[in-house]
């Protein structure tokens, strides 16, 4: 795969591959198994008589579609002996991905952690439907179903979605002015500060993986959301710091004790309070904070 320049099927999968491997990322909500469907796509894409493909884009988005389906289901029985809440591998995502509102919207923690509720046919369909626009003809060829199935399957994804998702999702400038407001009060220890940023039912969702102390099941309400992490922070012990980032073209905080790496925190504000904070500590999740993954819907 070095010399694309002279091999028409690596350079279309070049071309392509920040973009397979962002459907394959928000269909499974891992970076290290959408990197194995992009091997397992660019094997099958090798094979393909590219005399009869007409459109390469689509069908190498078939193609890593299918693979990310079996995937997904093989992570959703995985994920029933995970420990704890399941949350998606966090992302370190350059300025573009935060420039384009409706991609840096769908690839937040907050809403992935939505979409783990959809079957795996139905996150697919929503997927390439909701992120990537592609036509139901398309997505029934990925998914081997009518294209008016595929349509049916859309409406009731959608339908499930927007029941959970945020009502008025706040613009960039109110998230970051709601990140700054829980930082600084979160590094001063100022509780009547948090309070006042949290909404009332804010849900703090954390995850451990099993292998970090974490809440076995999200905590909800700004009182119990409030106690639970001072209790964190004391059972932390050593220097505690936050540092604002860029997460999954969100802005987020890379929270670390004593120079290490503690986790990455997601916000969910409307309103300029945070009725979510997604709080990834399994420290198998904590491999793509360090450099910028390329993420795009094009």
């Amino acid at each position: 795969m070095n010399d694309h320049s002279t091999d028409p099927a690596t350079g279309a999968f070049v071309a392509h591959r920040d973009l397979l491997f962002t459907v394959a990322y928000e269909m499974l909500g891992s970076a290290s198994d959408a990197e194995d469907v992009l091997q397992e796509s660019w094997l099958r894409w090798a094979k393909a008589d590219l005399a009869q493909v007409r459109d390469h884009r689509a069908y190498l988005v078939r193609i890593t579609t299918r693979q990310a389906l079996n995937r997904l289901r093989t992570l959703k029985r995985r994920k029933e002996t995970y420990v704890g809440p399941w949350l998606p591998e966090p992302l370190l995502t350059a300025p573009d991905v935060a420039e384009d509102a409706e991609l840096s919207e769908n690839l937040s923690l907050a809403l992935m952690f939505v979409l783990e509720t959809l079957s795996p046919t139905e996150r697919a369909v929503f997927v390439l439907h909701e992120v990537f626009d592609f036509g139901y003809d398309d997505i029934a060829a990925a998914i081997d179903k009518t294209p008016a199935a595929a349509r049916q399957i859309a409406y009731r994804a959608r339908r499930h979605v927007d029941a959970r998702r945020p009502r008025t999702p706040a613009s960039r400038a109110d998230a970051r002015a709601a990140l700054e407001s829980f930082r600084s009060a979160l590094e001063t220890g100022d509780l009547q500060g948090l309070l006042a940023v949290l909404a009332p039912d804010v849900v703090f969702v954390s995850d451990g993986g099993g292998l970090r102390l974490a809440a076995l099941r999200p905590v909800v309400g700004a009182d119990n959301v409030l106690r639970y992490m001072a209790g964190s922070v004391d059972k932390a012990g050593g220097t505690f710091t936050s540092e604002p980032t860029t997460v999954n073209g969100n802005p987020g905080l890379v929270l670390r004790v004593d120079g290490v790496i503690d986790g990455v925190l997601a916000l969910r504000v409307e309103n300029l309070r945070v009725t979510g904070l997604y709080y990834v500590r399994n420290p198998e999740k904590l491999t793509r904070v360090e450099s910028e993954t390329p993420l795009t819907s094009r």
